[in-house]
């Protein structure tokens, strides 16, 4: 399956033995995680499946690697990330089959998860990378707003919309996990049944198969007792995809360009592409794609204000076969271009034997209330199906 880049045995043995008589118990105390190999562990290579970073050892953790270690979290090592946390595949495979992709860029900690090698994995999201591969690995993905959990120490893509997420089974795991990266409590009072709203539109656009899904899905939840209320999205929706494309070509130029000055020739062909691409891109457009991105998100602001969350797929299809392709992310990229919370929960399996997931999106500064509302859904979908490994 190949998830792992590199696993820290001799320093994750060592950590469980002082936890095992620690006098302070912390909220995640024993529990092992995996980081994304984009995120700096001290000790440990970072090489964001990159060559130009192969011999890349930092003397400190990343920010939220320090926060997990401070509750308690011991670092069991780090996972396999697409070239850069873009679209060049890591060897990952999806542990329910494994001729499919795990999704991207978080693949490995994806894997990981659903393979029940550790409860709890970072990843990163700036396009799909948190949902997307939690959607096909049949795990909880979840990213918070955007700039509530610290990305000092992980190695960007685009600063703007670049946002750290976590991996889990549970989403009340997943709760814990963003109360200590966001350093704020987490409110764990239950949800009723909530307001959802529900675009055609993004029906449409996802296969047969998983549209009828998640009409499906909206149905048992309107009968369990949820408001499943159609809505229209923003007329800014359709223009998001190109918008956030130009600010993340912009900021994936401005962060790689010197390097890329000098090893071009290591970058695998879809980063490569963005960074020329980003090169282009004059001050005048980035910052008009920006101006559109912020006014797009005070859009879903509005358009959410009287829901609990918008229900979607995560992604139109099940993983596709093949390691070529990470799969497509059209459905997660307006949320990670807006900076909103969003989430995937596993909703059930296709006649292929594949994961089928629903998304749920709620508007920036709510995320506390956007994980209420999933565990809710999660109640409803009772999916505990696992990979037969």
């Amino acid at each position: 399956m190949q998830a792992w880049v590199h696993v820290d045995a001799k320093g994750a043995l060592a950590a469980a033995r002082l936890a095992e008589h620690a006098a302070v118990r912390g909220p995640l105390h024993g529990i092992p995680v995996a980081v994304k190999d984009i995120f700096d562990v001290a000790g440990l290579p970072t090489t964001a499946g990159a060559p130009p970073f192969a011999h890349r050892r930092p003397d400190e953790d990343a920010a939220s690697v320090a926060l997990l270690r401070a509750a308690g979290a011991i670092v069991l090592g780090k996972t396999h990330t697409t070239q850069f946390a873009y679209r060049d595949p890591a060897p990952t495979r999806n542990p329910w089959n494994l001729a499919h992709t795990p999704g991207g860029s978080s693949s490995g900690s994806a894997a990981a998860v659903a393979a029940r090698m550790v409860p709890l994995a970072l990843g990163s999201q700036t396009v799909g990378s948190v949902l997307r591969p939690a959607a096909y690995c049949g795990v909880v993905g979840f990213k918070p707003t955007h700039g509530l959990v610290p990305t000092a120490g992980v190695i960007p893509l685009a600063w703007s919309l670049d946002h750290v997420g976590v991996f889990t089974r549970e989403v009340a795991d997943a709760a814990a996990a963003f109360a200590v990266l966001a350093r704020r409590s987490v409110a764990a009072e239950p949800c009723g049944p909530p307001r959802l709203a529900l675009a055609p539109e993004l029906l449409r656009r996802a296969s047969r198969e998983v549209a009828a899904h998640v009409q499906a899905t909206a149905d048992a939840f309107a009968r369990a007792g949820a408001t499943i209320t159609e809505v229209k999205l923003p007329g800014s929706f359709d223009g998001i995809h190109a918008v956030g494309q130009t600010v993340l070509g912009s900021e994936a130029a401005a962060s790689h360009e010197p390097r890329f000055a000098k090893h071009a020739d290591q970058y695998g062909p879809e980063i490569r592409r963005l960074v020329e691409a980003g090169l282009t891109i004059s001050a005048v457009t980035y910052l008009g794609a920006n101006r559109a991105r912020l006014a797009f998100r005070e859009e879903v602001l509005e358009l959410l204000a009287a829901h609990d969350g918008l229900l979607s797929p995560t992604a139109p299809a099940p993983a596709p076969e093949g390691l070529a392709s990470t799969g497509d992310a059209s459905l997660c990229a307006p949320w990670s271009f807006a900076g909103v919370p969003a989430i995937s929960l596993p909703s059930g399996l296709a006649p292929s034997g594949l994961p089928l997931a629903i998304q749920l999106v709620q508007a920036a500064g709510a995320s506390a209330r956007l994980l209420s509302v999933a565990a809710w859904c999660e109640r409803q979908l009772a999916f505990t199906r696992s990979p037969g490994l």
